[in-house]
């Protein structure tokens, strides 16, 4: 106890109040009690708002989900809508994955928002987050809050808040609810339902999202195309299994296997280490079956069921996981193509993506006449673009992290539709005597082959939390002039909203919000980017380099000397 410090144990005094229930006291006890260094990190800051919303371990105390910091957010929430909608029928709709406590910790979220007057449409069991971000729309409500933590580990959960357009929150409205929030006592909390203003939503709702998703996903594919492409589909135990394997057989497609281990819900998330589809280990028993049923793609989503993972078999047969840059690239390419045909691209169609994402997209996009935009990361940014410019048409776009977005009926990324559009490239490119991989690789002989690599480190707790802040503290103090022998040729400051061109000495604005984010390039367009990340504890690497690929053939000679610039890059920033 004596080397507790004094505000933590303050802080911690103040939930053994009657204003928290008898479990929670006797939780917090037990940390004051027995687990000093848990105790620290459950009450040395509150949880904030980062890229994907908050997002956290359950447990007792301000920087932990729980019905409190939850109720107090939804409190908050309520507080600001009242203020700014005056007069209005105030409405919310309310999702929830497959974690654990996510659907008791929903139902608080709907008892706060009832209990404030404000009319709450809950769905009956799990939904997948870009089906909260339709129901918005659809129902014509103020905001939408989805209960995820994407594909972080079994003890965490999260709280994403969507607004009118069916975005994520943005400025102005994220810190103007924030600083509601702040100002709030959790005494204050109303916790008591209204219970004839909570309405359960399921099949409408569900209906007509699979209908929007198979609209916005198809592209003239042949009944037989599809016959003929076998495509295995994992869930991970998450909510994807309540619509993607019907968007896929509403669009036409029969053969489609699904990995039945891991098609139940489940939030311990019993058959992976990580239920993250950018890992291969994750995909292992779709792979497996893959193989079983000779298919040619695979697909798997993470808990929530907004990002997916795409294995196609490579010129060798091989099933070869690509990363979210190739499979944004492929996606992009086909639709751009497609809405050429169409005769839909005009001037005002534009992609758009993130600034730590593959440079390789504005190439692709400005190719085909179309206007490209990159944003800070997080989908929340291109749905604020879609928002903010009206005059503009969005064809798709997406990040590195394995997100894709397929038109603007859906403002985030949206794996139920990105799957069928991955299905119908697919498709056809089989018939055509091709193949998703193959299309990848003449890409590449035409704009360049672009290989990236994302170094995550982890670093938990409040001593990591230091230590990242440090890392970024150096990187900006002390600048690289060269990486691999290549100069430095410009630096952006996101914090500073600085760009520094260091040949000729020169700077300008960056004309985006400020984000703790630091990008190098060089004068070979190798691109590093390092930012934290802000939903986990971790600071992340990105790393781009490119080289002229003349002929599909020459491709695995290309990709192994990039590969081992790559992990010289990783050794000279000491970051492996």
């Amino acid at each position: 106890m004596s080397q507790m410090k004094p505000e933590i144990l303050a802080k911690a005094n103040a939930w053994l109040s009657d204003t928290f229930d008898k479990a929670t006291q006797e939780e917090v006890a037990t940390l004051i009690n027995n687990n000093p260094t848990e105790l620290e990190e459950s009450f040395y800051k509150n949880a904030t708002f980062g890229t994907g919303g908050m997002r956290g371990i359950m447990g007792v105390g301000p920087n932990r989900i729980n019905k409190y910091t939850l109720g107090k957010n939804t409190q908050g929430i309520s507080n600001y809508l009242k203020k700014e909608f005056q007069g209005e029928e105030l409405k919310a709709v309310i999702a929830f994955d497959c974690r654990n406590n996510s659907k008791e910790l929903a139902q608080v979220v709907a008892d706060v928002f009832s209990a404030n007057g404000v009319k709450v449409f809950l769905f009956s069991d799990l939904r997948s987050t870009p089906e909260l971000s339709f129901a918005v729309k659809y129902l014509n409500c103020h905001c939408g809050i989805v209960l995820t933590a994407s594909h972080n580990p079994p003890e965490y959960n999260g709280y994403k808040v969507y607004w009118q357009d069916g975005g994520q929150l943005v400025p102005p409205q994220d810190s103007n609810i924030i600083e509601e929030i702040e100002t709030l006592e959790y005494s204050e909390i109303k916790f008591e339902a209204n219970k004839d203003l909570i309405e359960t939503i399921d099949s409408e709702v569900d209906n007509a999202f699979i209908e929007a998703s198979v609209k916005n996903g198809s592209f003239d594919t042949s009944g037989s195309a599809k016959n003929n492409l076998k495509i295995v589909f994992t869930s991970l135990h998450g909510t994807a299994s309540t619509v993607n394997p019907q968007v896929l057989e509403k669009a036409g497609y029969t053969n489609v296997f699904l990995v039945k281990e891991q098609a139940e819900p489940n939030g311990n998330f019993p058959t992976v280490k990580s239920p993250n589809p950018e890992e291969p280990e994750a995909l292992k028993m779709a792979l497996k079956l893959a193989e079983e049923k000779n298919a040619e793609i695979v697909i798997g989503t993470d808990p929530d069921g907004d990002r997916l993972g795409i294995a196609v078999r490579d010129l060798n047969n091989n099933m070869i996981l690509l990363n979210g840059n190739q499979t944004m690239v492929v996606m992009s390419w086909f639709l751009l193509e497609q809405w050429k045909k169409q005769g839909k691209l005009k001037d005002n169609s534009f992609v758009a993506s993130t600034i730590v994402s593959t440079p390789m997209l504005k190439n692709i996009s400005e190719s085909y006449g179309a206007q490209y935009y990159e944003v800070l990361t997080g989908f929340k940014w291109i749905a604020k673009l879609i928002k903010d410019h009206p005059e503009l048409n969005f064809v798709g776009g997406g990040e590195e992290s394995f997100g894709y977005m397929v038109g603007d009926f859906v403002r985030d990324k949206d794996a139920a539709t990105s799957t069928l559009l991955a299905c119908e490239i697919a498709a056809q490119m089989k018939e055509n005597g091709s193949s998703f991989y193959k299309k990848l690789l003449e890409i590449y002989t035409e704009y360049g082959l672009y290989r990236e690599e994302l170094i995550s480190l982890v670093k938990r707790g409040l001593d990591g939390e230091m230590q990242i802040k440090q890392m970024m503290k150096d990187f900006k103090e002390n600048p690289l002039t060269e990486i691999d022998g290549e100069k430095v040729v410009l630096i952006e400051n996101y914090q500073s909203s600085i760009a520094k061109n260091i040949q000729n000495h020169t700077q300008n604005n960056i004309d985006l919000p400020k984000s703790d984010v630091l990008i190098y390039y060089t004068e070979e367009g190798t691109k590093i980017a390092a930012r934290p990340s802000g939903t986990e504890p971790k600071i992340k690497f990105y790393i781009s380099v490119n080289a002229e690929l003349d002929s599909v053939g020459e491709f695995d000679e290309v990709n192994a000397q990039l590969e081992e610039k790559i992990k010289r890059i990783k050794s000279e920033l000491q970051v492996e």
